[in-house]
């Protein structure tokens, strides 16, 4: 029999699923922990299923954590060997149980809740026990609330303790906490709050005040009552009385003023209010009169008129009182009341004493306090009135000012002039009377008298004062001395002489251009020493004796110029033999009372008065100081050339003026010392040409100077760049027309030589253009940039002809070299 091959088909193995923990109820938040089995073999790996739908885990291990997710659970396991698979386990149910939920309530109180109470919450959580509460308001934990008693109890002391309250539950038991409850909305109502009414406000002295306090319509409040600030309890007393609702305050007094609230408390919820707003109460002293009596002092035959008020206030009716004893004063023949005003007629001593007054009325204040009393005085004499001037002698134009004066105020002031039953010249309400810029005729006897009230009562008259009004003396200002020039370094005078003043102890005050010089000066005189340009101006004096002023003088003008020089002239300048010279010298024309001096000239010497650029020194002539301005001269034997100045001086002490430029006066003939020859000598002498001057010395002169006066200025000497200067002769190598002049030699002890005229022509034509030549050249050595000046000139040169009109080729080369540079141009 052939073997048979039994196979054998084997079941495979089946996946089996529990639950490994937790082994109870499952709630929200746990995690739960499967097991999945198979027997008989290992190395499996682990698919699970949640109704029927895989999960994305495989693992090696049979267990698996799951959070709290309900549903029907199953397995199935993998292997590389075989079996490779085995069979799904039935499905495993997991239940999650939800958590236990908490719930608020309130307990106490069960109607509107108020500031300063509490409220009682409980906390509720079924089936479990073992519970921490833990509470929150607004989403806000309260830490201090945490408790194991399921009560809490909440003090509202504020309306921010208001809001949304819930609890929760943990423990350490499953389940460890439960669901929040659901919020318990706590509400916080306001105290009712109290209302304070005060009748009257404002309140015065001895009247009752009433305090009303109410919370709304309910009238089952007690109130308490308070005072200032400091919550003074204000209690019964004699003149403050609580009733109900009701504070009465009876005869009040300034002391019952200030802040007043009231608060009210009860046996029922709420069991009080919040404060009323504070009200004050003002009480204010009753109104004082005020009593005015005038005239006080007054006079017998017066009549008194008093007056009394209550502020501005008159609906007021008044009641009169005299003396101490309450004496009512009522209407009589003398005394009239009518309204405020108490008018005493004919006044008698017998009125006078203590009086007062006291007002009253209908409306609130209906009485014053009495005002403070007023003593009347009645004098039984007619008074008298004393007058009195602040000066009694016066210039013109001056103001003087009478004052009247009398025992008692309130009186108008009558004034008289000449006699005292006339019309009076003026009224013043014032004492004092003024006449402003009198005349002689505002002068005589002056009364006066004071009068007041209605008729009229009158002082008896003032003695009489004298009123004496003079002229105003003038002053006169003169100018010493009264020159009308005067020259810097000058010394100048003013005199002050006052005209019709009659005595003379006047002080001085002296005025420039208005503003004062010198505001007090005892003398009359003001000088000046020396006198400069600053000086200059307006000057104007008066004169002060104590409170009395003369007129203001003319005004004296003071033109101060600089340091004269004169001017000297001599006629004739050419001296012949026997002719006598005339020296003439010149200040300022418009200047007078000045002296003159004469002086010649000679060589410069330290030590003898000089000019000023020391050119020369000055010789006084014989009897050289004249009270005229010209002077003769008479030479005696054979004429001189000579130098001349003159200097003039005035005043004491002298002022001298500057010296003149000197003035020489010619002579031709020849000195026996020294003398001046020209060569050439002919009577003409021409531009370009050259000219020798030479100094011839004789005897014991020695050294010499060549000296010249040319365009009106005396000049020194042979200048090198004439030409040539050898020993005693100096060579001119091209004349000019500016060569014209006077020319003399000076020897080194004060010899002149004779004078020689020499004038310089210029000859027809070509002397023109040599000139201009010569001129041209000497321009363009000297300053290159002169040259398109030049290029000008030479082109007006051509125009005109002269350029090519030449004596010599010497004096072609200047066209040339012009021609050369003008092509540079």
């Amino acid at each position: 029999m052939e073997p048979t091959l039994l196979c054998v088909l084997l079941s495979l193995p089946t996946a089996s699923v529990k639950i490994v923990t937790p082994q109870g109820l499952l709630y929200p938040g746990e995690t739960v922990t499967l097991q999945c089995d198979i027997s008989d073999n290992t190395d499996w790996t682990y698919r699970w299923f949640r109704n029927n739908e895989e999960l994305l885990i495989k693992t090696r291990k049979n267990t698996l954590s799951l959070p709290d997710q309900a549903g029907q659970y199953s397995c199935v396991g993998r292997r590389r060997g075989r079996p490779q698979m085995s069979n799904h386990s039935f499905s495993l149910p997991i239940i999650v149980t939800a958590l236990p939920t908490a719930s608020v309530k309130i307990v106490t109180p069960q109607a509107l809740l108020y500031p300063g109470e509490t409220v009682t919450l409980q906390c509720d959580i079924s089936d479990y026990t073992d519970w921490m509460y833990h509470w929150f308001r607004d989403k806000h934990y309260l830490p201090s609330q945490t408790s194991k008693a399921k009560d809490i109890t909440i003090p509202i002391t504020q309306t921010g303790q208001a809001g949304q309250y819930r609890c929760e539950g943990l423990r350490t038991d499953r389940p460890q906490r439960s669901q929040p409850s659901d919020a318990v909305t706590i509400s916080v109502t306001a105290l009712p709050k109290t209302t304070l009414t005060v009748r009257p406000n404002l309140a015065y002295t001895g009247e009752t005040v009433t305090l009303m306090c109410s919370v709304g319509s309910d009238s089952r409040w007690n109130y308490q009552w308070y005072k200032d600030r400091n919550y003074n309890v204000v209690s019964q007393s004699v003149r403050h009385t609580i009733t109900g609702d009701t504070l009465t305050i009876s005869t009040a007094a300034e002391s019952d003023q200030g802040l007043y609230w009231c608060e009210g408390n009860r046996v029922s919820r709420p069991t009080s209010s919040q404060p009323s707003d504070p009200v004050t109460l003002t009480v204010k002293a009753l109104p004082k009169t005020t009593l005015t009596v005038r005239p006080n002092l007054a006079y017998t035959g017066e009549t008194v008129t008093l007056m009394c008020s209550v502020g501005s206030d008159r609906r007021w009716n008044y009641q009169w009182y005299k003396d101490r004893n309450y004496n009512v004063v009522s209407q009589s023949v003398r005394h009239t009341i009518t309204g405020d005003t108490l008018t005493i007629s004919t006044a008698a001593e017998s009125d006078q004493g203590l009086y007062w007054c006291e007002g009253n009325r209908v409306s609130r204040p209906t009485s014053s306090q009495p005002g403070d009393p007023v003593t009347l005085t009645v004098k039984d004499y007619q008074p008298k009135t004393t007058l009195t001037s602040d000066r009694e002698s016066i210039f013109t134009g001056d103001s003087v000012t009478l004052s009247c004066t009398v025992e008692s105020p309130g009186w108008k002031f009558y004034w008289y002039r000449h006699r005292p039953d006339s019309t009076p010249v003026t009224t013043t309400s014032g004492y004092s009377y003024t006449l402003s810029w009198v005349r002689v005729s505002d002068g005589g006897q002056y009364w006066c008298r004071a009068g007041r009230g209605d008729p009229v009562y009158y002082t008896l008259y003032s003695d009489p004062v004298q009123i004496n009004i003079t002229e105003r003396p003038v002053a006169v200002l003169t100018l010493q001395p009264n020159w009308t020039q005067i020259f810097s370094g000058e010394t100048v005078t003013m005199r002050c002489d006052i005209q019709g003043g009659g005595d003379t102890d006047w002080n001085y005050r002296w005025y420039k251009n208005s503003p004062v010089v010198i505001s007090f000066n005892t003398k009359p005189e003001y000088r000046i020493s020396p006198v400069y340009w600053y000086n200059s101006g307006s000057y104007t004096c008066e004169g002060v004796k104590g409170n009395k002023f003369s007129k203001t003088s003319e005004a004296v003008k003071l033109t101060v110029s600089d340091q004269p020089q004169p001017v000297l002239s001599i006629s004739p300048q050419w001296l012949n033999a026997g002719d006598s010279v005339s020296l003439s010298c010149e200040v300022d024309k418009t200047s007078t009372g000045w002296r003159f001096s004469w002086y010649r000239t000679v060589p410069y010497r330290a030590g003898l008065p000089s000019l000023s650029d020391k050119s020369y020194s000055l010789q006084p002539l014989s009897d050289n100081v004249t009270s005229e301005d010209s002077y003769t001269l008479i030479p005696a034997g054979p004429t001189h050339t000579g130098g001349y100045v003159c200097r003039a001086g005035r005043g004491d002490p002298v002022y001298d003026t500057l010296y003149s430029e000197p003035q020489f006066l010619w002579s031709g003939d020849l000195q026996p010392s020294v003398s001046l020859t020209v060569n050439p000598n002919p009577t003409q002498h021409f531009t370009s040409k050259s000219l020798s001057l030479s100094c011839e010395l004789k005897g014991n002169s020695t050294g010499w100077r060549l000296m010249s006066y040319r365009e009106r200025r005396v000049k020194s000497g042979c200048v090198s760049n004439w030409g040539s200067i050898t020993e005693s002769t100096c060579t001119i190598t091209s004349l000019d027309t500016w060569y014209s002049g006077v020319f003399w030699c000076e020897s080194g002890s004060g010899e002149y030589s004779n004078a020689v005229n020499i004038t310089v022509n210029v000859p027809p034509g070509s002397v023109v253009s040599i000139s201009l030549t010569r001129l041209l050249c000497g321009l363009l050595v000297m300053s290159p940039f002169l040259l398109v000046s030049i290029v000008l000139t030479v082109k007006c040169c051509r125009a005109r002809g002269l350029c090519s009109t030449v004596k010599s080729p010497q004096d072609q080369i200047p066209c040339d070299v012009i021609e050369q540079n003008e092509s540079l141009v």
